[in-house]
């Protein structure tokens, strides 16, 4: 009987050891893992933190994609000459002014600055002394398709150095900060065959470039 009592309290003691031998097993186990797990968590967040900087950078590139869509070609044409040109400190475009025949009043054939032009050139270089700010300018002088090629090639660059002298000698811009160049009948923004969009092809641009 003592025998029996005897191998019977040996097995209720390995059994006990067994059980705490697994407590103590899972409990170390898991205070071992627990950093890991941390760190797991901790690299999971850089990941979701990474991934949403993907995104915003995805999201401001699709919108300067579009900024650059909206910019018209004879305003990138201008920005690639004067990179080309070495005229740019940053190689930006700010913004480009246009002024139509329909708002500056750029008589058939000529390329004298009007009453109403002279106001808007006026206004034009309030904004850019208020802002401050040393920028180089592209003058396009553009025409309607009315005429040879070659005469409106010629209007188009009377136009343009028009506005650029009296930038000049009205509001003091230097000339070494302004470049004209003609566009002639090449570059319409409207339908030569009706007079409204001859009268707005009849037009002076001002690129702004930084």
């Amino acid at each position: 009987m003592k025998r029996w009592t005897l191998l019977a309290g040996v097995m209720l003691a390995l059994v006990a050891s067994g059980c705490a031998t697994k407590k103590y097993t899972r409990e170390t186990v898991a205070a071992e893992t627990k950093p890991i797990h941390g760190r797991m968590d901790e690299m999971q967040g850089q990941v979701e933190k990474t991934q949403t900087r993907i995104d915003q950078v995805d999201a401001e590139g699709k919108q300067t994609q579009q900024q650059v869509a909206q910019v018209s070609k004879t305003a990138q044409d201008a920005l690639d000459r004067a990179e080309k040109a070495g005229k740019l400190a940053e190689g930006k475009l700010l913004y480009e002014t246009v002024l139509t025949d329909d708002k500056v009043h750029f008589s058939l054939e000529s390329s004298k600055i009007s009453d109403e032009a002279a106001a808007a050139l006026d206004e034009f270089a309030q904004q850019l002394k208020a802002e401050n700010k040393n920028v180089y300018l592209e003058i396009q002088g553009h025409t309607d398709a009315t005429g040879s090629e070659g005469y409106n090639e010629k209007l188009g660059l009377a136009r343009a150095e028009a506005a650029r002298d009296y930038l000049n000698k009205k509001h003091q811009i230097p000339l070494h900060r302004m470049n004209v160049i003609s566009y002639g009948e090449s570059e319409p923004i409207a339908d030569n065959k009706t007079r409204e969009g001859r009268s707005q092809n009849r037009r002076v641009t001002i690129v702004v470039l930084a």
